[in-house]
């Protein structure tokens, strides 16, 4: 994986995510053509960058690693690790205080020091991902802990064409 510079993006010809969080919306470009967009989930507690706050952070990250290519769709993870369990209605259920992170998990990194890289702002440590959701939470609205809630479809077609190493910028 290639960490791309601030001063290269975005890329020109390149695949590369941009995220309103004021409209709710992914887009994913290669280079300056929009190539497909979906709705999304953000921090409910709005935007920002420091730790504990449960805002989804800002400025210009990549995709760090990529994970859960080998599970099924509905997979639950906790730790980044799944669990075994494959999420219908019934867990749910059983638990409905969980934040669920489903079937694969984009996990980010700021690239900007200072403002979303290192100390109390760092968007890897903040454990700020991609990821799935249940299909009866909202999207189009924010409502997660600070990462990007995504329908199944949509974060598998993420999932296949946003690699380690995309570039991805957040913004509102």
């Amino acid at each position: 994986m290639c960490t791309p510079g601030l001063d290269a993006l975005p890329p020109n010809d390149g695949i590369w995510v941009e995220v309103d969080t004021s409209a709710q919306r992914l887009t994913l470009w290669q280079g300056e053509q929009q190539h497909w967009h979906c709705s999304v989930s953000t921090g409910e507690a709005g935007t920002g960058q420091r730790e504990g706050s449960g805002q989804t952070p800002l400025g210009w990250h990549v995709i760090r690693a990529a994970i859960g290519g080998d599970q099924p769709r509905g997979a639950v993870f906790r730790g980044r690790r799944p669990t075994g369990e494959v999420y219908d209605e019934a867990l749910g259920a059983e638990h409905p205080e969980r934040d669920w992170i489903l079937t694969r998990i984009l996990w980010l990194s700021g690239l900007e020091p200072g403002f979303n890289r290192g100390g109390e702002v760092d968007t890897q440590r903040r454990y700020i991902y991609f990821h799935g959701t249940p299909a009866d939470r909202p999207m189009g609205v924010a409502a997660s802990h600070g990462c990007i809630r995504m329908r199944d479809d949509d974060l598998l077609r993420l999932f296949d064409e946003a690699r380690p190493g995309t570039p991805v910028w957040l913004h509102d």
